[in-house]
């Protein structure tokens, strides 16, 4: 098979420069120390036979192209323009040979012929020794001629310095060592398209393509550059020239897609966009790619207005000064009475006869697609300098004693940075150019249709993308048309997969304390962290407020001033009864018991300080067991008080010996060491037995954090509450039981307030806290704690105090004998 293809190449070689060729001074050829090759499409065949043919074909019988003209005039006028520069190439001259290059698998003769030395081509040649006809080509147009002849020509170094091929993987420099571009890959053009499909919002497109590998690439590139885009190719095709057009529109129709990228060839657009026409297909956005995004034919199409808006991608479109007098003036040479003649067909080269070129007029050429102007221009310009560099030209001259190879121009052509017409032109490891791209909008409601820069792409020195959307007048109300599978969720709402296309979806409100971050993830409602919170629907978390009672608080500074106050009465009181310790109200109210009872309420008040501040460990197991555990020792002392009471008034002479054991033995302070340390080993229970400690409550409110002390283990709690209480009702029995005792005697009435208070204030507390969650719950039990230590202070030992300080004459010996003889006298009458 493949020595019949490489006969087949020869054969057609050799039977179109053989036997046809002739070299004449035309737009096709010119002498120079070194010639450049070019090949343009003069002319296009409409649809190529699929089977490899033994002849190549001539290319003027086949279907003209106007814009291939205008291309090869830009190469003349770029080689002109070079020849009559003093500084580039001084004291060189260069020349080129022009074939056109109308068919994919037809025209090898051209490849061959630039290949070849004298009419011959040496395989395995050694580099330094390959001379061919050219030192460098620009050429063909488009990605499968470019890539059907690339292997050949890169198999030998010779610098293909290409105009108008795009697929990618002419950017593998493994498999395309030669190959250089002057305009931007595939990749650049589909990222292109896809930053104007995110631009306007669009997700639901189709991408119609052509058979060939400009397509097919374009396309391969498009779905792997849409992955994680939120972009869903809802269609794509391949299409033939032949194929059912009104067909593809009407599925593209029926999916309700509003925006169509057109990434084909000019035929192919072309009849793609007069298939919608006659179908009358409205109100669309299509997306032209660079290979027909200027074309002259397609926007004078009749009713091109009504099928909606046509956005073109295209390079950046620099003038070429001088280049229209150039037409100007080679028309003006070459209408001079030359005409080509059927007869003047064999005294021409192979494929370099153009019967309608010459019948072309100066306006003609110049007002043809100029979207490759620049990318022609640049191409010979670049050719240009790699032979500067080559020959180690100066302002004066070059040296001619330097024979240059087709290899060692490529490697100065990687090197390469220079400023074209206000255009950096430089190239990456793989040859690519530097990008400039303009987003063009087609005018088509004007005669001759114009194209308007509506917005720009550039990446370099980085990647820059706008569109002013001012100049877009769109075909709907003037509102960017509506291109989505579904309508775009509102804030605060999750997307949630409609069938397989990511696109496709229903919208779902979130929760409370989640949210949706369409930058994130558009499909998942994200929990809020510990420490935020969110409504209903939101779009974010907002940070919640971390509470407890602070010292610098009203409430906070009220509840500790009155603790400070309540030590200092306190410690007054002991004073004052520590200095009247022998008079009778001091022994009555329990001599040096009493002590004992300041001393305890005291250490109870101080606790209160540990509710205020930010609650730590040492916090929680200090504000409730220091004062759960004094308190009961000082209400243990009033019970036994309150006993002993009884006991001298009324069990003394019924149970003397039960008595004289008690008072022998100090039963009171037996009394009171038993329950302290019984009460003592509940409360370091509790505190050891899933202890109290400090707990960041984030359950309770949606935008709060309460920095709260558990309770610890209720078990142990309780009966660290019940040994409290127990004493606490033993007290209310001693004290109701002594209700007639002599009036110094008779604590009744005072205890039971400061009890009865007491036990009100606990159970107030402790409603509160299984019934509201605040942080003033805390305050709140400060606040029982200040009340409990309250009602003793005043009901007890105010009442003594004062008797003390402002009633001397009741604090005598006299005085009480005297009450406790009445109290006598009083029962011995009953």
């Amino acid at each position: 098979m493949l020595l019949s293809s490489i006969y087949i190449l020869l054969m057609g070689f050799i039977n179109c420069f053989f036997f046809k060729m002739s070299l004449s001074a035309s737009d096709f050829s010119l002498e120079g120390d070194y010639l450049l090759g070019g090949l343009f499409p003069l002319h296009e065949i409409e649809q190529e036979a699929t089977l490899f043919p033994v002849e190549t074909t001539e290319c003027f019988r086949h279907i003209s192209s106007k814009s291939g003209f205008h291309m090869l005039q830009v190469m003349r006028f770029a080689v002109e323009e070079i020849n009559n520069s003093t500084t580039l190439l001084p004291n060189v001259s260069l020349g080129y040979e022009i074939f056109d290059y109308c068919s994919n698998t037809k025209n090898f003769n051209s490849a061959l012929h630039f290949m070849s030395k004298n009419g011959s081509i040496k395989p395995k040649e050694k580099l330094n020794n390959y001379q061919p006809k050219v030192i460098a080509l620009t050429g063909p147009y488009g990605s499968t001629r470019t890539m059907t002849i690339a292997p050949l020509i890169t198999m030998g170094l010779i610098p293909m310095v290409n105009y108008g091929a795009s697929t990618y993987a002419l950017s593998n420099k493994l498999q395309y060592p030669s190959f250089v571009r002057t305009i931007p890959s595939n990749k650049d053009l589909i990222d292109m398209s896809i930053h104007i499909i995110r631009w306007f919002g669009w997700n639901w497109v189709a991408f119609i393509g052509s058979q060939d590998d400009y397509s097919s690439d374009g396309l391969k590139l498009f779905n792997e550059y849409i992955n994680n885009t939120g972009i869903c190719l809802a269609y794509q095709e391949g299409l033939r020239l032949n194929a059912n057009y009104s067909l593809t529109l009407k599925k593209i129709d029926m999916l309700n897609i509003n925006v169509i990228v057109v990434f084909a060839l000019p035929q192919y657009a072309s009849k793609f966009i007069k298939a919608a026409i006659a179908n009358n297909i409205q109100d669309k956005v299509w997306i032209a790619s660079n290979a027909w995004a200027m074309n002259q034919q397609i926007p004078r199409e009749p009713g091109i207005e009504k099928i909606g808006t046509i956005i073109g991608i295209t390079e950046r479109l620099l003038s070429l000064p001088g280049f229209n007098e150039f037409v100007y003036k080679a028309r003006g040479t070459s209408n001079n009475g030359h005409n080509v003649s059927e007869g003047d067909v064999e005294s021409k080269t192979c494929n370099q006869v153009c019967h309608y070129c010459s019948l072309l007029t100066a306006e003609e050429i110049i007002n043809e697609n100029p979207s490759l102007s620049f990318a022609i221009y640049a191409a010979i310009y670049t050719i240009a300098h790699a032979l500067h560099k080559v020959l180690q030209c100066d302002i004066n001259e070059c040296q001619k004693n330097t024979m240059a190879k087709p290899y060692m121009l490529l490697g100065e052509i990687k090197k390469l940075d220079f400023i074209l017409n206000g255009r950096q032109v430089k190239y990456d490891d793989h040859f690519d150019p530097a990008i400039s791209f303009a987003v063009v909008l087609w005018h088509t409601e004007v005669n001759p249709p114009q194209f308007e820069m509506v917005g720009t792409y550039d990446k370099h020195p980085e990647i820059t993308f706008t569109i002013d959307n001012a100049l877009l007048p769109w075909h709907k109300n003037g509102s960017v048309p509506f291109s989505n599978c579904s309508v775009e969720c509102k804030a605060g709402y999750s997307r949630q997969p409609e069938g397989f296309r990511s696109c496709c979806f229903t919208c779902k409100k979130c929760p409370p304390n989640s949210y949706v971050d369409l930058s994130r993830d558009p499909y998942t409602c994200f929990p809020c962290a510990e420490g935020e919170w969110s409504d209903e629907g939101s779009t974010a978390c907002k940070t919640r407020s971390v509470v407890y009672p602070q010292f610098t608080e009203i409430l906070s500074i009220i509840v500790m001033v009155s603790a400070a106050c309540l030590i200092i009465v306190l410690i007054a009181i002991f004073c004052l009864f520590a200095y009247n310790y022998d008079t009778p109200v001091v022994k009555s109210a329990g001599g040096s018991m009493c002590f004992l009872m300041l001393t305890s309420l005291i250490l109870s008040s101080i606790s209160v300080f540990f509710f205020f501040g930010k609650p730590t460990f040492v916090f929680c197991l200090l504000r409730n067991a220091i004062f759960e555990y004094f308190f009961t020792v000082c209400i243990s002392c009033l019970t036994v008080h309150s006993f002993q009471i009884i006991s001298v008034f009324k069990m003394a002479s019924q149970f003397p010996k039960v008595y004289s054991l008690w008072v022998k033995h100090n039963g009171q302070w037996l009394f009171i060491a038993f329950v302290s340390f019984i009460h003592l080993i509940s409360c370091v229970m509790w505190m050891t037995v899933n202890p109290v400690k400090a707990i960041a409550d984030s359950w309770t409110f949606k935008d709060q954090i309460m920095l709260i002390c558990e309770m610890g283990n209720t078990i142990t709690l309780t009966i660290v509450m019940f040994i409290s209480w127990f004493m606490g009702f033993l007290c209310l029995l001693f004290s109701y039981m002594g209700r007639d005792l002599p009036k110094n005697y008779n604590e009744a009435k005072s205890i039971t307030f400061s009890l009865i208070l007491y036990y009100l204030t606990w159970i107030a507390y402790f409603t509160a806290y299984l019934s509201v969650k605040s942080k003033y719950i805390v305050i709140l039990n400060a606040v029982a704690q200040v009340s409990s230590i309250n009602g003793i202070l005043f009901s007890y030992f105010i009442p003594k105090s004062y008797i003390i300080i402002f009633q001397p004459q009741k604090n005598t010996p006299a005085y009480f004998q005297t009450s406790i003889q009445n109290y006598t006298q009083t029962i011995s009458r009953t």
